[in-house]
């Protein structure tokens, strides 16, 4: 019983496999007609509002954390190169706190972004249409079971 009940609460096994995600850069398929005559060309590329690269927290993490806008009007915040360790119940967040802050502030003031998709590699959650990501410092990997960071990464805007 109580084998099980560890099994199922702790996931002690997501620490020796890795889920891999390799998400290609975000595109919003869309065709912008190229002025005068001639065949539609691709769609103008997604602007950088903020990046920053992963630190540890209870977990070594590293890669890095792009915010993009996209032409449309969309935000995704996009990871690279990057990896963690595995775990249950890992979610992304864009956090007012910093990404050395106190790990408790993780919690505090935070917009959801859903479930981490992988431990590594590359990949996109998009950012309601509703948050303004001007107003987060931060973007962080959470363990919602155990309320910690296994990393974060400042977001500084770009210029």
């Amino acid at each position: 019983m109580l084998v099980g009940v560890t099994l199922v609460w702790f996931q002690p096994q997501k620490l020796f496999y890795d889920q891999r995600v390799d998400e290609g850069p975000p595109s919003t398929g869309e065709q912008s007609k190229a002025p005068g005559p001639g065949p539609a060309g691709p769609s103008a590329r997604p602007m950088e509002l903020a990046s920053g690269s992963f630190v540890s927290r209870e977990h070594e993490t590293h890669g890095a954390a792009r915010v993009l806008l996209l032409p449309g009007g969309r935000v995704v915040v996009r990871f690279e190169d990057f990896a963690t360790s595995n775990g249950p119940v890992l979610v992304v967040r864009l956090s007012t706190n910093p990404a050395q802050g106190g790990n408790d502030a993780f919690d505090d003031d935070y917009v959801d972004l859903g479930p981490l998709k992988g431990n590594i590699g590359d990949q996109n959650y998009l950012v309601p249409a509703n948050v303004d990501v001007t107003a987060y410092a931060s973007v962080v990997v959470w363990c919602d079971r155990f309320h910690v960071s296994f990393g974060a990464a400042d977001l500084v805007p770009s210029t």
